[in-house]
């Protein structure tokens, strides 16, 4: 018998309880820099070093960071269903959980790219350098999606979706667009399911079952939900 489709949205709420820090903070700053300091192509053209710098910082952030109950939860799914994850992480947390099917709609801190050519991608564990080329000569940048750039896995996102049979958002606020627009995707008779310890605002979004709780505890309540859908 095949396995149903599920579909999961994660965003900076998952990550948290992993001791990295929410993509927004409520003062406005990220790990105290300025979003518009770091992480817009303006930013990068005033001040590549100091970009470069805080991304170094954020990757031996995640390289120190562990999975937890959320993740592992999820990669445990796979056993009764076919999971997909979209996640607005940079983060490979999903993967050390042993998720298989990834989708990164805002790029991902281990890789790095050709500040000219977004073909050029290259993996990377250590810091990268102002004088660090690409094979094409050009500087290279993380490979993330930054403010006021284009989205390109969008696309390949929203297709997902609408082949979901079980929609489920874990740990976001559905505050970041285009990313908040994809439950609008998912078929309008499945199920969907959202956990997060704020809930947003969804009384727009049919056949929804909200779980306002961190996580690592909603995942847990979920698993068991979830079991009557398989």
């Amino acid at each position: 018998m095949a396995k149903k489709k599920l579909v999961v949205l994660t965003g900076a709420g998952i990550s948290a309880e992993s001791g990295l820090k929410t993509f927004r903070d409520s003062d406005g700053l990220w790990n105290g820099y300025n979003i518009e300091d770091v992480a817009t192509p303006g930013a990068w053209r005033k001040d590549p070093k100091l970009v470069l710098e805080f991304y170094n910082m954020r990757r031996k952030d995640v390289a120190e960071a562990k999975p937890n109950a959320a993740h592992i939860i999820l990669a445990e799914l796979e056993e009764d269903f076919d999971v997909h994850i979209i996640t607005q992480n940079i983060d490979d947390l999903h993967e050390r959980a042993g998720s298989t099917n990834i989708l990164h709609l805002h790029g991902e801190i281990f890789k790095m790219r050709s500040e000219k050519n977004e073909e050029l991608v290259y993996e990377i564990k250590e810091d990268i350098l102002h004088g660090h080329t690409a094979e094409d000569g050009a500087q290279l940048r993380p490979h993330i999606v930054w403010f006021e750039e284009a989205v390109p896995m969008i696309e390949p996102a929203a297709a997902l979706t609408k082949t979901a049979e079980i929609f489920l958002v874990v740990g976001t606020s559905l505050a970041v667009y285009p990313a908040a627009g994809l439950v609008n995707y998912a078929p309008w008779p499945i199920p969907k399911f959202i956990v997060d310890k704020r809930l947003p605002y969804t009384s727009s979004v049919h056949n929804l079952t909200a779980i306002e709780k961190p996580a690592t505890e909603g995942m847990v309540d979920l698993k068991e939900m979830l079991r009557a859908l398989r």
